[in-house]
């Protein structure tokens, strides 16, 4: 294996090995804190231009399988973990991880201190980074162009990652209801998870219609993850706005979660470094239950944790917040049916405490059932 750095944009440098892919590559470096589930990690679309650090040290030992990708490729800019492990073991693996890396072109970086990059991370906050390896480019040289690689703020991420046609998962079970999941950067387990419970799930691309949505008679409309600011997403905010007036019943998670609070009339702000990993600790204020979830964002909501709010739409609250910073982590309307979170219900990977919320949107469709509009 041949030298690689780590370059971030304040100028720290981390020499490894490389592994995976050899070249260059680019992102926001931010750190996922979850101990297994590394290949969720990788397929997850909410990590595309992301530079992910594990900082469990030893990553790789199950291999990778088909079965467990949440979408169609590696998503992540770039891969970067302590120890590497030489030998795959289990059962269901079909390759090993390098192996796939080097299949999808994945530059990494192994050997390098991933505690001090982290505590690096928390003390500075996310910024850009870029790998480098097997080239002959001066530390000088690095840098420069670290900084001139694009940053997250600002950035227009959706039309990357969204299905580029519609496609449908049905029901598993009797079906119940018809949902239209807008594909911000979905995960394959969330229209698997409402399948179980009797949703037939059509996945729109990130910029369907009112017309496309409403033509499917949906009874609810699921806001899926996804990367990028959602600053940027002024289209998909004003079709959740007809949305609300229409009283389709709306679940929004991650990415979705920040949509909501904006066609809500909020602001959403970048976060220092974000919440990534699957052992997050979330409350929800109206039960005081405290559940360990799976988060994978960087900006989050500005809204009135301790009291109620007062929308267009209706009365709202504040319903689920994190206990390590304080961060909005649920939304809800008091008096029409639409609710988001901040993390991911499918958790894949992660604990399974969230799942009940799925449940929760059956229970809301059944309440609000949708109104025939001449919208």
């Amino acid at each position: 294996m041949s030298k690689a750095f780590l370059v971030l944009d304040d100028g720290r440098i981390f020499e490894g090995l490389s592994w995976g892919a050899t070249g260059k590559t680019f992102g926001e470096a931010v750190f996922q804190t979850g101990m297994t589930g590394y290949q969720e990690t990788l397929t997850d679309p909410s990590y595309h231009q992301q530079v992910v650090v594990m900082t469990a040290p030893h990553i790789g030992n199950t291999g990778m399988n088909a079965a467990d990708n949440e979408s169609s490729k590696i998503w992540v800019a770039g891969f970067v973990v302590r120890n590497p492990s030489p030998i795959t073991s289990n059962w269901r693996s079909e390759k090993s991880l390098d192996e796939v890396m080097r299949e999808q072109e994945i530059v990494g970086i192994s050997g390098i201190d991933t505690r001090a990059l982290t505590r690096h991370l928390r003390d500075r906050g996310a910024m850009r980074v870029g790998i480098f390896s097997d080239l002959d480019l001066s530390r000088e040289e690095m840098v420069i162009e670290v900084r001139k690689s694009r940053q997250m703020s600002g950035s227009f991420l959706s039309a990357d990652v969204s299905t580029p046609k519609s496609y449908v998962v049905p029901a598993t079970t009797t079906k119940k209801f018809t949902v239209v999941a807008l594909d911000l950067g979905i995960k394959s387990a969330t229209p698997r998870a409402m399948s179980l419970r009797g949703i037939e799930t059509h996945v729109l691309p990130y910029n369907a219609t009112y017309e496309e949505i409403t033509s499917l008679n949906p009874d609810g409309v699921f806001l899926s993850n996804g990367p990028g600011d959602p600053s940027t997403m002024t289209e998909t905010v004003s079709l959740v706005r007809e949305l609300l007036s229409d009283e389709i019943p709306i679940f929004g998670i991650c990415f979705g979660h920040q949509i909501l609070g904006r066609a809500l009339g909020f602001e959403t702000y970048k976060l220092q470094f974000g919440h990534r990993g699957i052992n997050q600790p979330v409350i929800d204020k109206r039960s005081g239950k405290v559940e360990i979830t799976s988060h994978n964002h960087g900006f989050a909501i500005e809204a009135p944790v301790d009291t109620q709010f007062t929308t267009v739409f209706g009365p709202g609250q504040v319903t689920h917040v994190c206990l390590n910073d304080g961060v909005v982590e649920g939304l809800e309307l008091l008096d029409r049916g639409a609710f988001s979170v901040q993390y991911h219900p499918e958790a894949a990977a992660g604990p399974h405490d969230a799942a009940y919320l799925f449940d929760d949107f059956v229970s809301l469709m059944e309440k609000y059932p949708r109104k025939v509009s001449d919208h």
